[in-house]
């Protein structure tokens, strides 16, 4: 599923989905707090940095992460998230 051209008043310049969760966040106790089916690689106006936004079946952002780059950003996912093989596409 694409997402939307913006997440949380970032733009997705690369994002990738999975009907499959690619992983989950926890609460603290190990309970499953979100599975994450999009994982999607924003930038807010202005800045340098670029940012992963782990994502919903609905494209809500639960967790995140600053990267100096699209291809750090990419390349660092975390254990937590490599239960299915992120497929990246470009959002342009």
């Amino acid at each position: 599923m694409k997402p939307p051209e913006y997440i949380d008043g970032a733009r997705v310049v690369e994002w990738a989905w999975s009907d499959v969760p690619f992983g989950e966040v926890q609460y603290t106790d190990g309970g499953v707090a979100a599975a994450i089916h999009g994982l999607a690689i924003c930038r807010y106006e202005g800045s340098t940095e670029v940012y992963r936004f782990s994502c919903s079946a609905q494209w809500k952002c639960e967790q995140d992460q600053p990267y100096e780059s699209v291809e750090l950003a990419k390349s660092q996912l975390p254990k937590q998230y490599r239960r299915v093989e992120a497929a990246w596409q470009s959002a342009a």
